[in-house]
């Protein structure tokens, strides 16, 4: 899939069951590691990045400006969330 991400996005911490691939296509895309977004523990991915969240691996990402990104998976591509109440198909 494709995506366009406006500025300051957020995606809670959240995992897949399969890997994940995300290319960045324009802007950047910031990733962190683990089972809540924490700002301070992310790393910046300019356009033309690779970034691979291994299956069942907990992340979070956000953007600082409208961030395009490619998403690749084995699908259907699902969205476990760590804290149900982060999951935006349940509001």
């Amino acid at each position: 899939i494709r995506v366009k991400l406006p500025a300051n996005y957020r995606i809670a911490a959240h995992s897949h069951p399969s890997d994940e691939i995300v290319t960045v296509l324009s802007g950047s895309l910031m990733v962190g590691m683990g089972d809540k977004l924490d700002p301070t523990k992310v790393k910046g991915f300019p356009a033309g990045s690779v970034v691979v969240a291994p299956a069942n691996t907990n992340h979070f990402v956000l953007t600082k400006q409208p961030t395009v990104i490619q998403v690749s998976a084995i699908g259907p591509l699902a969205f476990n969330y760590v804290n149900p109440a982060d999951d935006p198909s349940k509001k």
